[in-house]
């Protein structure tokens, strides 16, 4: 699995610009953003493919330091938030295998990314300021109506994520 970071992550975190990424499957991808909500550093995690699009709220510094931790952490439980049994969302990491960390996976990809951000500022009334794990929110995000990589049209990332995943287990 490749965690595409924006350039204004990698600034956050003091790092190096990564390599790009080599992964052909969209559906191992995703892009990872800093923003900032009531005051806050917060992990944004959009689905290059489905766009399907979780938030880690008030991230403490310790935990940046492990960002593929962070984002593992975050992205079991927004999808158990949203109703996916635990065996799909283990076959998926487990068809992801090792995460490597990279640049952003393209232009497109980062649109659809800064068209999440804006879903989330616009829905910022579901944020729950008492804990990271944001399920309104990332229900309220991947219920918009949207467009992304993997999928024609418009779509709902919830939706996508479901195929994703049942596809990730017929093929384990």
């Amino acid at each position: 699995m490749e965690l595409g970071l924006t350039f204004p992550l990698q600034r956050f975190l003091k790092m190096k610009t990564p390599a790009y990424g080599t992964e052909p499957d969209r559906r191992l991808c995703w892009d990872l953003h800093v923003i900032d909500l009531r005051g806050r550093k917060c992990l944004l995690a959009v689905h290059c493919h489905s766009r399907y699009t979780f938030v880690r709220y008030d991230v403490a510094p310790f935990q940046w330091a492990d960002v593929p931790g962070l984002f593992r952490e975050g992205l079991t439980e927004s999808l158990a938030a949203a109703g996916f049994a635990a065996n799909e969302v283990e076959a998926y990491l487990r068809q992801a295998e090792t995460i490597h960390i990279t640049r952003t996976h393209g232009r497109q990809e980062v649109a659809f990314l800064n068209r999440a951000w804006e879903d989330v500022l616009t829905l910022d009334l579901c944020l729950d300021a008492s804990c990271q794990a944001q399920p309104l929110l990332d229900h309220a995000v991947n219920s918009r109506p949207g467009r992304c990589a993997g999928f024609e049209g418009l779509g709902l990332g919830l939706e996508r994520m479901a195929v994703v995943l049942n596809e990730g287990n017929r093929s384990t």
